[in-house]
């Protein structure tokens, strides 16, 4: 397992031409968010936009439309109850953050693994869906990003003793399914086929609600800005732990949010790309 660096990530992290629109950028879907979990759906949001994405859509449920629309103006609404048509028009999709796991999310989910052709992240109660209902794991598409904390890994792949076995099952489980996971943790674990990674940013700050939503609406936003998936989740990974180590200048760990974090990622490009 290799560390993950700022010389490689910048390695990675492209350089916006002088002349390029909110097309070049890609158009997002983001799945999140219910009664009560709205939240979640913010958060992915406004992560995602601050990460780069040209165009964000998010799917709500319709009667929590006011919280998005007055949230975030930047991102356009879709609402549960539609159908999710045209998903051909979107360059990448996230489905997971706060949206349940009653029967309608079971349907939307597997409808999604299905007929989506553009890259995928699951995340939540996406992946505790799929942990219900086993043989939707093999039905992922190639390199569909997940990205689960240690209890969510544990429903989907077993009991473990610690996280290292945990890293080393995720090595393992990342080449049986042809995915990209995302064990999220102190030294968050990126690994796809041959390649894994341990994050070396962040701090316990991140050990917080909300993190997690944040995490995900990253790295969608650089799938859908067309990185490989295993690059959008070392990009994501990284940037992610970058600023909130760059919160820290300002709060502490126990007083950081979420919100500062991602009021942050501005400053994380800054001093990547010094």
């Amino acid at each position: 397992m290799k560390k993950l660096t700022k010389s490689i990530i910048r390695g990675i992290l492209k350089t916006r031409k002088p002349n390029s629109h909110k097309g070049d950028f890609g158009h997002a879907l983001i799945i999140a968010g219910s009664k009560s979990k709205m939240g979640a759906a913010i958060i992915a949001s406004k992560a995602c936009i601050r990460a780069g994405v040209g165009m964000l859509s998010v799917n709500i449920p319709e009667q929590e439309r006011l919280a998005l629309q007055v949230s975030i103006p930047e991102a356009m609404s879709v609402f549960r109850g539609d159908t999710i048509k045209d998903s051909f028009n979107y360059s990448a999709l996230a489905i997971g953050p706060g949206i349940g796991t009653q029967k309608d999310a079971v349907n939307i989910l597997k409808h999604i693994i299905n007929t989506f052709t553009n890259p995928i992240l699951l995340d939540a109660d996406a992946l505790n869906i799929i942990a219900d209902n086993n043989e939707l794991l093999k039905k992922l598409p190639k390199e569909t990003v997940i990205t689960p904390h240690p209890k969510e890994f544990d429903r989907l792949f077993g009991k473990h003793e610690n996280d290292n076995e945990r890293k080393l099952s995720a090595v393992l489980f990342a080449k049986k399914y042809n995915i990209v996971i995302v064990l999220k943790g102190h030294q968050t674990l990126v690994t796809y086929n041959d390649d894994s990674y341990i994050n070396t940013t962040g701090n316990a700050g991140l050990a917080k609600a909300g993190s997690g939503d944040a995490l995900s609406g990253i790295i969608t936003a650089f799938l859908a800005q067309g990185y490989l998936p295993i690059n959008a989740a070392l990009l994501g990974v990284y940037i992610h732990g970058l600023a909130a180590d760059i919160t820290l200048k300002n709060q502490s760990m126990e007083s950081m949010l979420i919100t500062d974090i991602i009021n942050n990622l501005g400053k994380t490009f800054f001093y990547l790309r010094k």
